[in-house]
């Protein structure tokens, strides 16, 4: 099975890791757990995690960076050096001016452990606050001009907006390094005509795909299979909703993955990273962690591109809820 080494790799996500709300988090059940996935995931060449400060719900706020932090100082020196932990941090209303992240840096840098080495804008306020949103990023374009973090990313962003931002830092010197946005076979607007993946691309900044699964969408064969876990809150009624739309999205999926490895969730993952895209599947296990990594053994042909392309950007076709914070 031949690999395209020209595609971008996967990296991690880590929202639910302290989040009760949607996944059940509980220390004394999972914490283990989680660091025996962090480990496994080094040692199959997974090393872009990407978190955020108002991640964990709750009295866990926070949590996922705690865990990362930790996590990262149990690796050895190796580990941590060829590591990408990065954080996006929230611009809720009292975070303004060019110095309104800096006591949020601090402490998400605190939790992390010093590991952070991306921070990243993690939405847009073009639509109710557009003034706000310059001061911050300029500010972020600070601490990478002091050394104090080595890269820039923003999340939840149009093309629009994309290109006004990219351009205010270029006047400053900084590079912009990463776009986040939600992408997946039921998410696939980034991908259309005058959508931000083109902007990406020329601009050359790196595409990165939250939510490639779907919240579980994406890897599960059928309504009628069992699962690792059963499903709360938000998830439930989205599964309900999604689910008898799937199954012909479904079936192509299966057929694809006959022979390969890393099932209907390493078809879906190939799918974003044949355009273009680095997914971060959310990974609590593992038996994720393998599965995951067996897609880099891989690639979607441009058959089974196209395949997918048609039943995925066609209209009518089902779709994820659109982030409210997605800029223009």
């Amino acid at each position: 099975m031949a690999t395209d080494s020209a595609q971008p790799g996967i990296g991690v996500g880590t929202w639910a890791w302290g989040n009760q709300l949607l996944w059940g988090y509980e220390p004394e059940r999972d914490d283990d757990l989680l660091a025996a996935t962090f480990r496994r995931c080094l040692e199959l060449g997974l090393l872009f995690f990407d978190s955020a400060d108002s991640y964990g719900t709750g009295r866990f706020n926070g949590r996922s960076e705690m865990l990362l932090g930790r996590f990262a100082m149990q690796a050895s020196p190796e580990q941590r050096q060829a590591l990408c932990i990065a954080t996006k941090l929230a611009p809720f209303p009292w975070r303004l001016g060019r110095n309104g992240y800096r006591r949020a840096f601090t402490a998400s840098q605190q939790r992390l452990q010093g590991q952070m080495k991306r921070v990243q804008l993690h939405w847009s306020t073009a639509r109710y606050a557009p003034w706000q949103e310059g001061p911050l990023l300029d500010g972020l374009a600070d601490l990478v001009r002091e050394g104090a973090v080595q890269s820039l990313g923003v999340s939840n962003l149009g093309p629009q907006r994309l290109r006004q931002l990219h351009q205010r830092l270029h006047n400053q010197g900084v590079q912009l390094s990463s776009l986040q946005v939600q992408l997946s076979l039921l998410a696939p607007q980034p991908l259309q005509a005058g959508g931000v993946a083109a902007v990406c691309q020329e601009l050359g900044i790196d595409l990165i795909a939250y939510s490639p699964l779907a919240l579980g969408l994406l890897s599960q064969s059928s309504s009628a299979a069992p699962r690792s876990a059963p499903l709360t809150g938000a998830r439930r009624s989205l599964f309900r909703r999604l689910e008898p739309q799937l199954v012909a999205l479904r079936g192509v999926m299966g057929e694809i993955t006959q022979g390969k490895p890393g099932g209907l969730a390493a078809v879906a993952l190939n799918w974003c990273r044949a355009h273009g895209a680095m997914p971060i599947p959310g990974l609590r296990s593992p038996a994720q962690v393998e599965a995951t990594a067996a897609a880099l053994s891989w690639a979607l042909t441009t058959e089974e591109r196209a395949a997918l392309d048609q039943l995925s950007i066609r209209e009518g076709a089902p779709r994820m809820p659109a982030n409210p914070f997605q800029s223009a």
